[in-house]
């Protein structure tokens, strides 16, 4: 993609990828690289500017992170944050005092020089934060100190002539007030343009996407999860009946998903083969019981059915709904790329000799919401909560067969109908009910019953690394719980989970 871009060296910082969202809310494409990135990788003639990073290490301990000098020369205006700043003072000659204690928190800053750049527009006394050990107690030469604190001599610096520019504090934290202000002068330093948005992003990646398949076929899994879906529409719309999706239908997935995922589908007159597997999946999954075999035999079952449709369509190219925070998940390991493996089915990739193409690897979740409704994705479709791959075979504990399946997608329909009609599923991020292996006794009318345990999990969560239980208002559960009993043949006591993660995982296995 030949945008203008920024390129962020992630130095370890809790906040890297905070810097590329908020360069991104400003209208700027950032792309996060390795500490070790050469000038070489980073070059370009679309790069309009480098950010160092945070970072957890000391730049005066042997081994810390380093930078590659040639990038100094590439032309282009320096930011460095936190750890950034310090390593481009030790590498300018200037002087850094090792601090025996961190300074962690809100500090106030103030302006020294009216005229710096980074700071135009603030305040002279402002609200930041800082994070960090040592400090940079004397800038290099050709530097001029625009801010401190009162532990910080230089809590920022500049020098205009090699547009070299440097803070002690973290601006794109929400505590630093104005910290969009400094980013934002930064670009202005950069001279870049501000129009990324999903608009400009379709239109290039539709150009780019054509260009890397040509007239070759592409094939990709559809899920009717939000990634799969923008993914099949992104791709659709550049490069036609030159894809086919393959929808498989493994029977442990959502009450009616195929039908749904058909309706949204409709309009758009695109290639989808509609794979009804479950006769399959059961048979394979009979009389099985642990979770790690479970997940193996529906991915592998997934495989090979998906693998004899790829076939028949003779593709080229396997398409992945792949984002950007599965790609950077690891760019921080010496900018190796590694994807979690439970986002695709299983590793589609080492049974097929196929080339990749990931037409969202560089949007945030948020943003591929956006791109869904600007190409005309429903509603319900780009706000879906996420869906595991192994389906509800995760959500029955021990072994599953059909009926159990029957009863669970009753019982989660119900829930997730409910969730929508309080206005309660938007302000979630995963909810579903899971069928427990545990019998208790009841009473239903006049007669004793003895029938399954349903319990609900609903958690809020920003990237599901961590979760919290979602405080549901007592009436909606109770309302949830009566149906499920009512309308449930084998359900006949409803629990509400209030475990968060860590220490509990958000799915039951």
């Amino acid at each position: 993609m030949h945008h203008e871009r920024i390129a962020i060296l992630d130095y370890g910082s809790q906040y890297t990828r905070l810097i590329t969202r908020r360069l991104r809310e400003l209208g700027a494409f950032g792309l996060v690289y390795g500490p070790g990135a050469t000038a070489q990788e980073i070059g370009g003639p679309d790069l309009k500017g480098v950010i160092l990073s945070g970072g957890p290490n000391s730049v005066m301990e042997a081994g810390a992170p380093d930078l590659d000098p040639a990038i100094m020369a590439l032309g282009v205006p320096i930011l460095g944050i936190c750890y950034g700043q310090q390593l481009l003072a030790r590498n300018l000659g200037g002087v850094l005092h090792r601090s025996s204690r961190r300074e962690y928190g809100k500090a106030m800053v103030r302006i020294s020089d009216p005229e710096a750049l980074l700071t135009q527009g603030m305040e002279n006394e402002q609200q930041v934060w800082m994070s960090h050990g040592d400090h940079v107690e004397k800038a290099p030469e050709g530097f001029k100190v625009t801010a401190h604190t009162r532990g910080v001599p230089v809590a920022a610096m500049e020098d205009r002539g090699r547009r070299i520019y440097g803070i002690q504090f973290h601006p794109e934290v929400t505590h630093t007030t104005h910290g969009s202000k400094v980013l934002l002068n930064f670009l202005h330093v950069c001279g870049m343009k501000l129009d990324w948005n999903t608009g400009q992003f379709i239109e290039e990646k539709t150009k780019a996407i054509r260009k890397q398949v040509g007239k070759g076929r592409v094939v990709l899994g559809l899920s009717g999860g939000v990634d799969s879906s923008v993914a099949a529409l992104l791709l659709h719309k550049a490069i036609g009946k030159q894809l086919t999706c393959v929808f498989v239908d493994t029977g442990v997935m959502r009450k009616d998903e195929m039908l749904q995922v058909q309706e949204a589908f409709a309009p758009f007159d695109m290639q989808v083969r509609w794979v009804d597997a479950s006769r399959e999946f059961f048979s394979a999954l009979e009389g099985v019981s642990d979770p790690e075999q479970k997940r193996k035999i529906i991915g592998r079952t997934f495989i090979e059915i998906f693998d004899k449709e790829a076939q028949q369509v003779s593709a080229d190219f396997l398409a992945q709904g792949t984002l950007y925070p599965d790609v950077i998940e690891s760019s921080g390991i010496g900018g190796a790329v590694l994807v979690k493996s439970h986002h695709n089915v299983g590793g589609l990739p080492e049974t097929m000799k196929l080339q990749l193409v990931e037409p969202l690897r560089e949007l945030f979740k948020d943003e591929v919401r956006r791109t869904g409704l600007a190409l005309g994705l429903p509603e319900d479709m780009v706000w879906r909560h996420p869906f595991p791959g192994p389906g509800l075979a995760v959500r029955i504990p021990g072994c599953v067969t059909p009926d159990r399946v029957k009863i669970l997608q009753k019982a989660d329909a119900i829930f997730i109908e409910e969730l929508k009609a309080s206005g309660w599923y938007r302000n979630t991020s995963q909810c579903f009910a899971v069928l427990l292996p545990v019998m208790t006794v009841g009473i239903m009318g006049d007669e004793r019953t003895y029938e399954n345990m349903c319990a609900l999990r609903a958690v809020t969560s920003e990237d599901f690394m961590t979760a919290d239980w979602a405080r549901l208002p007592h009436d909606l559960l109770e309302k949830v719980a009566q149906r499920i009993v009512n309308e449930v043949r084998g359900i006949n006591r409803v629990v509400f989970d209030i475990t968060s993660k860590p220490p509990a995982t958000i799915e039951y296995e």
